[in-house]
């Protein structure tokens, strides 16, 4: 079974957010927008570990996974987990490449406009026109927390609502919740900011003899 490029770009950016604080509302959706594209616009790059989690409607923990990401504006992701469900996902801003070595096959996507809007692409992508995709809130904790969640215009959108959580300016934590009311948490480790990465850091290496599915085909 091809493993859906969606849902795995879509896991890739869920995070829990425990707040034991007090929460003060934030501004309007125009002003949170705002306030969020510009600390996102800030990461010129990003690089994290990663644990992500997958939790079903009934609470329950249906899977675990590790691993770690680079992303570099305009366009460069990149995305690795290991064993057991070892998977590799590059793009260059025009196509998204998913390597599953274990199906030893590649899938390429054209980046259309559903697939950026995914959460993962926030970290590499156009942030300038938040407002216009998403209803955006925010909420701060204390001095160095704060918290925006994202719920998309569009009936079409990959999930139904976004979490992130940013603590001293960087995103540690995403939360993301489907139609189907399942919940993918991703929380960060071992942070890079706006550390030089040349571009060869985001091409995708794989055996010659792998399968390679492309959109349409």
């Amino acid at each position: 079974m091809i493993r859906s490029v969606y849902t795995t770009i879509a896991a890739l950016c869920m995070m829990a957010v425990v707040a034991t604080a007090s929460a003060e509302q934030g501004n309007s959706s125009r002003d949170a927008a705002e306030e969020l594209a510009s600390m996102l616009r800030s990461y010129q790059t990003y690089q994290a570990d990663f644990i992500q989690i997958v939790v079903n409607e009934n609470g329950n923990r249906v899977q675990e996974t590790r691993g770690s990401l680079k992303a570099k504006r305009p366009g460069l992701f990149y995305w690795e987990t290991g064993a057991p469900l070892s998977q590799f996902i590059v793009s260059d801003g025009d196509t998204v490449e998913v390597y599953d070595p274990d199906l030893e096959q590649v899938t390429i996507h054209t980046l259309d406009d559903r697939v950026q809007t995914t959460p993962a692409l926030l970290l590499s992508g156009e942030v300038d026109n938040l407002e216009e995709t998403y209803d955006v809130s925010e909420r701060r904790m204390g001095d160095n927390t704060r918290e925006f969640t994202l719920v998309p215009r569009g009936a079409d959108s990959l999930f139904t609502s976004l979490r992130l959580s940013f603590y001293n300016g960087e995103l540690q934590e995403m939360r993301m919740e489907d139609s189907l009311s399942q919940l993918s948490i991703l929380s960060f480790d071992r942070i890079t900011l706006n550390q030089e990465l040349d571009n060869s850091a985001f091409r995708l290496e794989y055996p010659e003899e792998v399968d390679i599915i492309r959109d349409g085909a």
